[in-house]
């Protein structure tokens, strides 16, 4: 007999040191696991007599599919839990030992970042005074924005950031991107945080300010955060801090979502058609105003008739075809091939008209 299983589970294990006094101590630790999927599959089954099935020798194949879960968490790997998905398979054998396989396999999880709260921009204020010995040396502010929330690896997020500094020493303002994971077990929390990348801005002077815009901080390739497991979360935040000698640092942090969708030329994905190719009449006028009418066509066609076919058509005329792409008849207008050549005038002058002087 030949049996699958597919396995997904999230399992966190961490150990803490903790004293029970002068010279007793003892280790505690915390374990927890999570199961995401679990199939399991019969890809060759004994006959119902009881015999034996036998394969000949060669290579035999046997495939098999299943569907995932919509909702699983991305696979991850940390220094007190993970994230895995894998596939074992089992074949047994009479009177001989069991054979077994295990292949794992990686799953991300879609993360859109063209979403109302990933698109929303994010900013924040904050002011530290800088003390030395009980003496007030003065007061540093930063202020940064950033345009939208969500970003995905390989974007550069543009940091709008304006920093006083009112203190007599002069100082250092930096930005950083800063993973942080946190391991949930037994309602204990242990975390890990790292700095993903970062910049160095240009020291201020004493009394002067700086201002960013747009200062460029590209995202390096990472993991995409994890946000709906119960006990791992994988978190990603701006941090913007000015270094200040003789005190400790002025942090400003700006949240931030690592996801797999890259943002729409459109916006949001899920923005109807009509509402991107929206016809909009207005600017019609302008393309009408200045017909670009093909070589010798007034001495085709009469001036009458170019007033009647440069004339707009009314909406009760167009019917459908305001329903569809309205481009598509600007263009057949503006584009409109000149009429065939005849020797003889379609148009003749009536006899009302005044014959003109060749000569003039």
């Amino acid at each position: 007999a030949l049996r699958l299983r597919a396995m997904g589970a999230a399992r966190v294990h961490w150990t803490e040191s903790r004293s029970a006094g002068s010279s007793t101590a003892y280790t505690q630790s915390y374990s927890d696991q999570v199961e995401f999927l679990c199939h399991r599959d019969t890809l060759l089954a004994p006959p119902d007599n009881g015999e034996v099935t036998i394969l000949q020798a060669g290579r035999h194949e046997f495939p098999f599919t299943f569907q995932l879960p919509e909702t699983l968490a991305t696979s991850f790997e940390g220094k007190h839990g993970s994230v895995r998905y894998w596939v074992k398979a089992k074949l047994h054998r009479p009177w001989s030992t069991v054979k077994k396989v295990k292949k794992e396999f990686t799953v991300i999880e879609p993360i859109d970042i063209n979403t109302p709260a990933l698109l929303a921009p994010q900013a924040g204020a904050k002011e530290k005074l800088a003390r030395a010995w009980y003496c007030n040396r003065g007061q540093v502010s930063v202020t940064a924005k950033i345009d939208r929330k969500g970003y995905t690896p390989g974007e550069v997020i543009p940091i709008f950031a304006e920093i006083d500094n009112c203190t007599s020493r002069a100082v250092v303002p930096k930005a950083a991107i800063i993973q942080t994971q946190t391991f949930i077990a037994r309602g204990t929390k242990k975390q890990k945080k790292s700095v993903v990348t970062s910049i160095v801005g240009d020291s201020i002077a004493a009394g002067k300010r700086e201002v960013w815009h747009g200062r460029a901080l590209k995202i390096p390739p990472v993991g995409p955060s994890i946000l709906q497991c119960r006990i791992i979360q994988v978190e990603y935040s701006l941090k913007v801090c000015v270094d200040i000698p003789g005190t400790s640092k002025l942090l400003l942090e700006l949240p931030l979502v690592i996801g797999t969708i890259p943002l729409h030329p459109f916006g949001s994905r899920t923005s109807s058609i009509s509402s991107q190719y929206s016809v909009n009449l207005d600017w019609l006028s302008t393309i009408l105003e200045q017909p670009e009418a093909p070589p010798e066509y007034s001495t085709v066609v009469s001036s009458l008739e170019t007033e009647q076919s440069l004339a707009p058509p009314c909406r009760s005329e167009l019917g459908g075809i305001l329903e569809g792409p309205f481009f598509a008849y600007i263009q057949e207008f503006r584009f409109r091939p000149p009429p065939l050549y005849s020797e003889i005038d379609p148009n003749p002058p009536s006899d009302n008209t005044r014959p003109r002087c060749m000569t003039c």
